[in-house]
């Protein structure tokens, strides 16, 4: 006849725990039925154990499950359950138990944010372009950093990045959508996801309207300008006129000015030769530009400013110790530029239009001055540091022409 078993209560545990602490006797064990029992040992430690035969060995096993009293006795009744679940279908609960722990060490270590920063090492970028891709993982990392891979759904990212769209930011919201492709994209290939969300949600969120960078292409209001640049010495730092002065010039990017380093600024040969971080991963090319007189007589004021330092526009505050990207168009605005009419960018563009359409210089020349890819009839691309002694012609050209506009616009 079966032995009948008699269900634990707390009672009964907590007055055989306390017995066993006056007189120790051994190991002692407390059974609820169907396997499960409490173990008190020698020490007078309480653990919860389920007893069972293995699936196919029929080997008996024991498997531990929890420990008393933080584990209750009505939870480790709801795991006995579980675990006689497990074996009507055949599964062994230990093995269940090892295989469950695995995953949830798989998904701890394959969260988004480790395998993005894994993926951001395989990258080749320029420095600009990393630190700008930042911001945009650290919006992720915030959101979902935490998330393993595999349980990130396009609705998770579809309400992250509509978040960022409705404040106006559809362009942030885009490169987030792209991004977390590529680390999902990344996750795939390595199988520790089954898909790229990403690609469910694209062209669900909005277009990002394009501006362009506002440009002064009348000359009247452009020498207006000038007039109003020389006049920032009177309100800012030294080192802020002389970028103000020298942009319009050389009407390179703002960005690539401010990083102009007098190791590759040539006085005496009146050359300034770099590569430019927009193609410094794929081209690898230089851009030379020819340096007028107006900005050889610049450049050398200012290296008595900032000769000891690696960078010609060296700050003498903030971190980077270098001016900031908007710096310039903040310089601008306070000129009383307010409403949107050029940027430091904008340049690039008023060199453009007036080279070619008032000055009449060719536009592969201008293209080229630009930093831009320029095909001649055969489709090859021109080098960058042919036709030199044209486009030093025109930068002299140019400079002159910026200092005509000056002199009509202060009569």
């Amino acid at each position: 006849m079966a032995r009948t078993v008699v269900s634990l209560t707390d009672a009964k545990i907590k007055s055989t725990i306390s017995k066993h602490k006056k007189e120790p006797n051994g190991i002692v064990k407390l059974s609820d039925g169907s396997g499960l029992f409490l173990l008190i040992d020698k020490k007078g430690g309480t653990y919860w154990r389920f007893d069972y035969f293995k699936p196919i060995t029929k080997k008996r096993t024991t498997l531990a499950v929890g420990i008393y009293p933080a584990m209750t006795l009505a939870e480790a009744r709801k795991h006995r359950e579980e675990f006689k679940e497990l074996l009507s279908q055949g599964i062994d609960p230990a093995r269940h138990k090892l295989e469950q722990a695995e995953k949830a060490r798989f998904a701890n270590n394959n969260t988004f944010e480790a395998v993005a920063r894994e993926f951001m090492q395989t990258e080749k970028l320029a420095k600009s372009t990393r630190e700008r891709n930042n911001y945009i993982f650290q919006y992720l990392f915030d959101a979902i950093g935490k998330k393993p891979v595999h349980e990130i759904t396009p609705r998770h990212l579809l309400d992250l990045c509509q978040i960022y769209e409705k404040q106006g930011k559809s362009e942030t919201a885009k490169r987030m959508r792209s991004k977390a492709g590529q680390v999902l994209k990344y996750a795939l290939v390595l199988g520790l996801c089954e898909r790229n969300v990403a690609l469910d949600i694209q062209g669900l969120l909005k277009p990002h309207k394009t501006t362009h960078h506002p440009a002064v292409t009348d000359p009247v209001l452009l020498g207006e300008l000038l007039v109003a640049i020389d006049s920032y010495s009177q309100r800012g730092s030294v080192v802020m006129c002389y970028a103000l002065k020298i942009l319009p010039h050389v009407f390179v990017r703002p960005g690539e000015l401010r990083h102009a380093k007098w190791a590759d600024v040539n006085l005496e040969e009146r050359i300034w030769s770099y590569t430019p971080a927009k193609t410094e991963n794929t081209l690898g090319t230089q851009l030379l530009v020819p340096l007028s007189d107006q900005v050889c007589a610049m450049f050398a004021e200012l290296k008595q400013i900032t000769g000891s330092n690696e960078y010609c526009f060296a700050n003498h505050w903030g971190k980077t110790r270098l001016l900031s990207d908007s710096s310039i168009n903040k310089a601008l605005k306070n000129l009383g530029w307010e409403n949107g009419e050029t940027t430091g960018h904008g340049f690039r563009a008023t060199a453009r239009t007036i080279l070619d359409e008032v000055l009449k210089f060719p536009i592969e020349r201008i293209e080229q001055q630009l930093g831009h890819q320029v095909r001649d009839m055969h489709g090859r691309a021109y080098n960058r540091t042919r036709y030199l002694d044209e486009r030093t012609a025109m930068m002299q050209a140019w400079s002159d022409y910026l200092d005509l506009l000056k002199i009509k616009a202060l009569k």
